[in-house]
């Protein structure tokens, strides 16, 4: 049996939709990823959301860490997290450690390049 199909629509099982998203390659996980650009990117660039990558600046939308902005550090593909400089918690022995982020509780403020990101059309 296949572990994942590109021509999967959708199911209302959440065990399905969740083994759908765990079994992806990589080149899906990326789109999943996607996070919200704010209002002056959304219009220069006519697109809702984009992958976001190393570099990004964002600002958090929700939860403990609301309205902190920061650039990204690292996007883990695989667990779907993002992971941004300067936002760490502290464990009970004292060591600090980087705070994930989903991708849905972020908006994309600044992009690090935006001209590889976008190709124009001709």
């Amino acid at each position: 049996m296949k572990k994942w199909s590109p021509k999967w629509k959708s199911s209302k099982n959440p065990k399905k939709q969740r083994k759908y998203r765990y079994n992806a390659p990589l080149h899906v996980k990326r789109k999943f990823v996607s996070v919200h650009l704010s209002k002056e990117l959304r219009t220069k660039h006519k697109k809702r959301s984009i992958p976001v990558r190393k570099g990004d600046e964002i600002i958090v939308l929700r939860g403990k860490y609301k309205k902190r902005t920061g650039k990204v550090s690292r996007v883990d593909l695989i667990h779907g997290r993002v992971y941004v400089d300067g936002i760490t918690r502290k464990k009970v022995a004292g060591t600090e450690i980087p705070v994930s982020f989903t991708p849905s509780n972020l908006m994309i403020t600044s992009l690090q390049d935006d001209k590889k990101r976008f190709k124009k059309s001709k």
